[in-house]
């Protein structure tokens, strides 16, 4: 009787077949010199037992060694192999008595292939049938019929109690086993979906960073070759700072692509604080900067998100806030919070309706993945502040 096998493992029986092998050769072996060296009964009958004992050895090594290794073994299979390893051995073994020894060898086949209850019904055959047999045949003495009766009945109680016990072991094994693959499996499955999970993170990281930085960049050429345009026959020198405008903001989506690509700090931050990458941004939108409290080197997650959060936000200003709306900056640094704010007093929106794009709802993501809020407030006709919170530990306090 055998379980699963574990994956990339042997079966234990598949492993120790040799041993078996080993130890129904030895029976065998032990089995046929006790036959062929008892004192009775006489030499014919003895040559005539030990003769019986040698088909047990093919039989055993072309079917029985098979079935050992099956998992599970066959139990049709297993009826028929004992059943003929037990015709061999019950006639020599009511010939001589001496054969019984060999019932060591048969009776873990026993427990090993067959259920419990055909293990038990073919144990008790082995150890009772040889002593009737040979009681019926010999008539022998009382006290050496009591004496081999009482062998076979301890015998047979020693087998099922340890048999059972074998059987229980490698149930519990075989549920083990299972239990085993199926945390193998779990596991493997596990580690498919955080890798599935970790590449729809990274996506939508990108798809982030490349919206606040990249799209916002593109727009922001595409309305500047309109206001050249519209600049080139009457206002030449307004088209010349705004074709300036274009070089230093296609300059600025360069390095930020190169940043990206490099998985480094936005180029805006690149050697430079917060409130000067800040001030930078402004210029390029035209908005004012408010610095309150004081100015400390942060971690890089929080200054990138407090950046991406303005570009974001002075993106959704320039588009539906109004080309005259004033835009501000509002950067405050507390003891364990830094909050952004970008505020316009353009034309507003209703923050009920579903409208708010993939810009807002990847604002308010990209504060969440660093534990901060972002809060949207707006009015129709009395414009926008966005407020982002983010938690902080001073760089110098980092362990």
């Amino acid at each position: 009787m055998t379980g699963p096998v574990v994956a990339g493992e042997a079966h234990a029986w598949d492993r120790t077949i040799r041993l078996w092998d080993g130890y129904f050769a030895v029976a065998w072996a032990a089995t046929l010199a006790f036959v062929l060296g008892a004192a009775q009964p006489g030499w014919p009958v003895r040559a005539t037992a030990a003769a019986l004992l040698v088909p047990l050895v093919p039989w055993y090594g072309v079917v029985g060694r098979p079935l050992l290794q099956e998992d599970p073994p066959d139990q049709r299979r297993a009826l028929r192999y004992l059943a003929g390893a037990i015709a061999l051995f019950l006639p020599s073994a009511v010939l001589v008595g001496e054969t019984r020894l060999m019932a060591f060898a048969l009776i873990p086949q026993c427990f090993m292939t067959l259920r419990m209850r055909w293990s038990l019904l073919t144990v008790t055959v082995i150890n009772l049938a040889p002593v009737a047999g040979w009681a019926l045949l010999w008539r022998p003495a009382a006290e050496d019929l009591f004496a081999n009766g009482l062998f076979s009945v301890v015998t047979l109680v020693f087998s099922v109690v340890i048999g059972s016990w074998i059987i229980r072991i490698i149930e519990q094994s075989a549920e083990r086993a299972e239990l085993i693959a199926e945390l193998e499996a779990s596991r493997h499955e596990i580690s498919r979906l955080s890798a599935a999970h970790g590449a729809l993170t990274e996506r939508e990281r990108m798809a982030r960073e490349i919206h606040d930085t990249l799209a916002q960049g593109f727009t922001s050429l595409l309305m500047l070759i309109q206001a050249v345009d519209a600049e080139l026959d009457d206002n030449l020198p307004q088209a010349r700072r705004h074709l300036a405008l274009m070089d230093e903001t296609a300059r600025q989506n360069l390095a930020e692509a190169r940043a990206l690509v490099a998985g480094a700090a936005p180029a805006d931050l690149d050697g430079s604080s917060l409130p000067d990458a800040l001030r930078r941004l402004a210029a390029r939108h035209r908005a004012t900067v408010e610095v309150t409290g004081p100015v400390r080197p942060l971690p890089a997650g929080p200054e990138v998100v407090a950046l991406r959060s303005c570009q974001e936000a002075l993106a959704n200003a320039r588009k539906h806030a109004g080309s005259s709306a004033a835009v501000g900056i509002s950067l405050r640094y507390a003891d364990d919070t830094l909050t952004v704010s970008v505020r316009d007093d353009g034309r507003g929106f209703d923050p009920g309706t579903p409208c708010e794009g993939y810009g807002l709802a990847g604002l308010r993501a990209r504060a969440a993945e660093v534990g901060g809020t972002a809060r949207i407030h707006s009015t129709m006709g009395e414009g926008t502040t966005v407020t982002v919170s983010l938690p902080v530990t001073p760089v110098g306090s980092l362990s």
